[in-house]
């Protein structure tokens, strides 16, 4: 049984429209999960150990303020398009759109104001909440409107998140939720001793601005090679590596199928994704400094988080071998990722 309650989470300021942002509460007997109408945010994720005790595994803050303020993604939706676009342009039926740059030389995550940083309409569902918006003709450069679904809902121990999305003109989209995980709980110093592994041949190399350089390259022989679980920071300091940020390239298909499966040995905490997406990139909190303050006073130094974060491939739209990213008039983009729960 879940149980979905509402309650004011905070007031945007006058100057971005003053709006109501709320809060959505979704509960079943192993899982606890807070989601916002301002970017689709999911603020907490408790889970149970295998001592039955819950803690919030995903990094946030306590206030809206925080959210309002930079910081990188917390538990946002992002769109239109989510990871980097090189130069933040592209050309359509001829023509060449200029994207804001908000990440070095490219567009990262929809650009100066995306999908997360404003408010959606709720609907309260028997197990979860749908949020919309319609991301007007030009917002962020982008062409056509693009009327867009958000469902998270909550069935015992899978949270499950639906994109849906109907463009105007053909626009390219590809969607996810930047949620950051620690499964001893946010707060905790790093994910060293987290165990992940990653259901993916190949992976995607990039340039020094994070942009693939179109390459698809086999994970084989490679420190990209975790299709068998790896401990994390053994694996980092084996393969000399800094930290992932990185596209995983995903057996095509439009089924739900398996991906990723992190688990951790200290709490037995064990979290899958599965997806319909053809992507994943994995991040492991690279750029966080410390220098945010978050849940209960809590700071993120580098790799105290990862995210994997389903969705298109990086670039997709500047690349005709990746697969489609293109949403035209009269099509329904449709995508769900699974997060299950459980305990070893």
């Amino acid at each position: 049984m879940t149980t979905v309650q509402r309650e004011a989470f905070g007031r945007m300021p006058a100057e971005e429209g003053g709006g109501e942002v709320e809060k959505f509460i979704l509960q079943s007997d192993s899982v606890r999960v807070e989601v916002l109408s301002f970017g689709c945010i999911i603020t907490t994720l408790e889970t149970k150990d295998r001592d039955g005790q819950f803690s919030d595994i995903v990094l946030g803050f306590d206030t809206l303020e925080g959210y309002m303020g930079k910081h990188p993604y917390f538990g946002a939706v992002v769109g239109r398009v989510a990871n980097r676009i090189a130069k933040g342009r592209f050309s359509l039926d001829g023509k060449e759109y200029q994207l804001f740059l908000n990440n070095g030389p490219n567009s990262l995550h929809g650009g100066a104001k995306g999908f997360d940083k404003v408010l959606w309409s709720p609907q309260v569902l028997p197990d979860g909440v749908c949020f919309f918006r319609c991301s007007p003709n030009g917002e962020e450069g982008y062409p056509g409107y693009l009327k867009v679904w958000v469902t998270y809902t909550l069935n015992g121990k899978e949270l499950a998140i639906n994109y849906q999305a109907l463009a105007s003109n053909t626009t390219p989209v590809s969607l996810t939720n930047h949620s950051y995980f620690n499964l001893a709980g946010q707060g905790s110093r790093d994910v060293y001793d987290h165990e992940i592994s990653i259901e993916a041949d190949s992976y995607l190399p990039v340039d020094n601005t994070q942009i693939p350089t179109g390459e698809v390259a086999a994970v084989q022989g490679t420190g990209f090679d975790l299709r068998q679980p790896v401990e994390l920071g053994k694996h980092l300091q084996k393969f000399h590596l800094s930290g992932f940020d990185h596209n995983f390239c995903l057996p095509q298909g439009q089924d739900r199928r398996l991906v990723a499966r992190v688990f951790h040995p200290p709490t037995g905490r064990t979290m899958e994704v599965h997806t319909t997406q053809p992507g994943i990139q994995f991040y492991t909190g690279n750029n966080l400094d410390g220098s945010l303050k978050g849940k209960g006073g809590a700071t993120y130094p580098k790799h105290s988080a990862f995210c994997l974060e389903t969705q298109n491939w990086p670039d997709a739209v500047n690349k005709p071998h990746f697969p489609k990213v293109l949403l035209h008039p009269g099509e329904e983009y449709n995508h769900t990722t699974w997060l299950v729960f459980s305990t070893a």
